[in-house]
């Protein structure tokens, strides 16, 4: 009588190795130390999108004939108020412009800022698409007033989430940690199977408070390596 065929798998390399004695590869371990996560969620200013172009905001400092300097510090000093909902447009145009501007001046400064809100960063946004493909959650953590929402939300480029969440809506703003039980909500994880990527020091160490992984981001080029070093995504991120 012939031998019967085992219907045993046959050993995989790593099994072989350890059969053998000999010790695991350096990439084994590596890989079990890595953070696992099932959900990444994504800044949108600076991350998603390039900043605003050095045109669009010497135009807006133009309309208001104001100094640059003094147009940046006056534009964020009270940035966090309009992208909370808490004044409407012509209430933040004034508060930057320090003077009553009249509703065509208003309109224009909006539309430029709005505008200047949704050139996409050359990778990221393809990368987000991937790794959603690719089976893990995805969702917008964003900063942001009404109007500038209303602009990208409309952008072909932006990809889709499984969730969103805008300070505008919600009314409350990072590094709050509402608005990160809001996202997490949203996406359906606890904060430990969440990783955040957001450019902006506080918002990481709030994340990083309610129990979520987060990386400070600041170019694409620098991201591959974070995430190989922390993280078990396997999802390359090719760099233009």
């Amino acid at each position: 009588m012939g031998s019967r065929l085992s219907c045993r798998p046959r050993p995989s390399r790593l099994e072989s190795r350890l059969q053998a004695g000999l010790p695991a590869p350096l990439s084994y371990h590596h890989n079990l130390l890595r953070i696992h996560v099932s959900a990444i969620i994504f800044d949108y200013g600076n991350v998603l999108c390039s900043s605003p172009l050095a045109a669009e905001i010497d135009g807006m400092a133009n309309i208001l004939g104001m100094p640059l300097a003094d147009f940046q510090q006056r534009y964020w000093r009270d940035r966090l108020s309009f992208d909370r909902a808490s004044v409407d447009p012509a209430s933040y145009w004034n508060t930057v412009a320090e003077r009553e501007l009249s509703p065509a001046d208003i309109d224009r400064l909006q539309d430029i800022d709005s505008a200047s809100w949704s050139h996409p960063d050359p990778v990221m946004p393809g990368w987000a698409q991937r790794v959603r493909a690719a089976g893990f959650r995805t969702g917008l953590l964003s900063n942001i007033p009404a109007p500038v929402r209303d602009y990208i939300v409309r952008c072909p480029w932006l990809p889709k989430f499984d969730h969103t969440t805008f300070s505008c809506d919600l009314r409350s703003t990072k590094p709050s940690p509402e608005i990160y039980r809001h996202s997490l909500a949203g996406v359906g994880v606890a904060p430990s199977d969440a990783l955040l990527l957001d450019d902006r020091v506080e918002n990481i160490r709030a994340a990083e408070a309610m129990g979520m992984h987060a990386i400070l981001f600041t170019t694409p080029q620098a991201l591959p390596e974070e995430l190989e070093r922390r993280f078990a995504i396997h999802v390359p991120l090719v760099v233009k």
